[in-house]
């Protein structure tokens, strides 16, 4: 099935927020007597920072210096925990995060600066204080809700159970908080169509699902779909899914899925010698990567989807879900850069999660959820992110590295490069992997050999190629160089 997917992604670079933990706003109305955690508190511990949207507009400017021109917002729906991936409310914006109010000024004044902004939706289930299962506790068999859920057992046992006498309804993951909807219910299905919809007639740019294959019913993801879409044609749809997602990709459900192939692959390559691999993201088991093997990954990866969902892909190195990259690398900055200089020049929308670009850092949840250290900027690693702004900068200013086409030209000897190409420009991406510099002559396809002369826009060099070949290119190690193609030399070839 032919299809396209929304252009603005394929020009995006995203920035993932967990809004408890990003920024805190004077702004934001609370109620008298409300009191969080001081900021910066340990993330293992349960409970709430007071970080809210208001907060993130204020921090609007920081965003568009960094380059990032879209958000990805961890769920904001009203709910009993700061991940809040436990809703009770899906049409009410949680009021410590500001109301709806707030998410109204969040989507103008990201829309006044041309950004985007991405809800997190959450349908697979719903929580305890979810006004329809709060219905069934209240009403036992009587409510008219009773077959949203599925029921096992009278008298519902929420929230005293145990191994004798266990919950006894379905729940994600056994877990006793997270009552599972029953989605074949023609009511469940056209609430959660409803939501959907809703929300993208109040403006926001698209939805992120959280593990969507746990509703194992293509035809409610094919409505959801004609539903978004007939709302906003050029709203988002990106699926939780760690693994390969044909079937959800061919059109008539999905745009795209969160990539953690991708993560797997640059991790595995730019973080070989000090890669925690006794860690598995997800279930998934990290492995070391020669040159070859990335090329044959990355041959892989883009060969089983159309070219139009190659460029709508998030292509992320970690999330809420992981540890964050640095940790996940062991502490290795250049492997942390490397990857993200990766994600800048590849075909996919990059996601980079929030604070990755100071130096935070963390394992696994809840430990990679830390608040932002807006009050301590000597916590920041000022060299690393000035190297972000100016990855991501390369990015914004070459369209040829958002979506022009991909080749791999070079994997041998931990160099991995490749070309991309758009129209008459080509950019070659070479990285060098190892501790030493590297000088390598590199081969170009056939049908770019009208161009010549190469510039570099990243490091340093001229080059011309003889013969389709550029002779001696000097990669620094641990490092990247990107050749550009002189406009000068392919206009006087025609």
């Amino acid at each position: 099935m032919s299809f396209h997917t929304p252009d603005w992604v394929k020009n995006a670079v995203f920035y993932q927020i967990y809004p408890d933990r990003f920024a805190r706003s004077p702004r934001t109305p609370h109620m008298p007597g409300i009191s969080f955690k001081p900021w910066g508190s340990a993330p293992e511990e349960q409970g709430f920072q007071g970080g809210d949207l208001y907060g993130i507009v204020d921090r609007l400017d920081y965003l568009q210096e960094l380059g990032v021109n879209a958000i990805y917002l961890n769920p904001i729906f009203a709910s009993a925990s700061n991940h809040r991936y436990h809703t009770f409310d899906y049409m009410q914006i949680d009021p410590l995060l500001g109301g709806n109010a707030a998410l109204r000024e969040l989507l103008d004044a990201a829309h006044a600066r041309r950004m985007y902004v991405v809800l997190d939706g959450v349908f697979n289930h719903a929580s305890r204080g979810f006004w329809a299962f709060h219905h069934i506790l209240e009403c036992g068999g009587n409510s008219p809700y009773i077959d949203w859920f599925t029921v096992r057992g009278w008298p519902l046992r929420p929230y005293e159970h145990d191994a004798d006498n266990p919950h006894n309804y379905d729940a994600w993951w056994n877990i006793p908080a997270l009552p599972k909807f029953n989605i074949a219910n023609p009511g469940v299905r056209q609430y959660l169509l409803d939501v959907a919809r809703y929300w993208i007639d109040f403006g926001i740019d698209g939805w992120r699902l959280d593990v969507p294959e746990e509703i194992d019913d293509a035809d409610f993801w094919r409505a959801f779909r004609t539903t978004v879409k007939e709302g906003n044609p050029d709203a988002y749809i990106v699926g939780e899914i760690w693994h390969e997602a044909r079937e959800w990709l061919r059109g008539d459900r999905f745009d795209a899925v969160m990539n953690y192939v991708f993560s797997r692959l640059a991790l595995g390559f730019f973080g070989a010698e000090t890669l925690r691999t006794e860690y598995k993201p997800g279930g998934y088991t990290l492995v070391t990567l020669d040159a070859r093997d990335l090329a044959a990954g990355v041959h892989h990866m883009y060969g089983i989807y159309s070219w139009e969902v190659a460029q709508a892909q998030m292509n992320l190195l970690d999330s809420h879900d992981t540890a964050r990259t640095l940790w996940t690398v062991g502490d290795d900055e250049s492997a942390l850069r490397l990857c993200t200089l990766f994600q800048m020049t590849m075909p996919g929308a990059p996601c980079v999660y929030y604070g990755d670009e100071v130096g935070l850092t963390g394992a696994t949840d809840p430990f990679s959820r830390g608040a932002f250290p807006w009050q301590d900027t000597t916590q920041w690693n000022q060299n690393l992110l000035a190297f972000f702004r100016r990855a991501i900068a390369l990015r914004n200013q070459h369209a040829v590295l958002r979506t022009g086409t991909y080749a791999t030209i070079y994997a041998a000897d931990g160099v991995f490069g490749f070309i991309r190409t758009l129209g008459s420009q080509h950019a070659v991406v070479l990285f060098n992997s190892t501790l030493a510099s590297a000088t390598v002559d590199v081969t170009l396809p056939a049908g770019t050999t009208s161009a010549t002369g190469y510039h570099a826009i990243w490091n340093s060099g001229s080059y011309m190629a003889d013969g389709g070949t550029l002779t001696g290119v000097r990669i620094p190690p641990r490092d990247a160089v990107v050749l550009l193609s002189d406009a000068s030399s392919m206009s006087l070839l025609g």
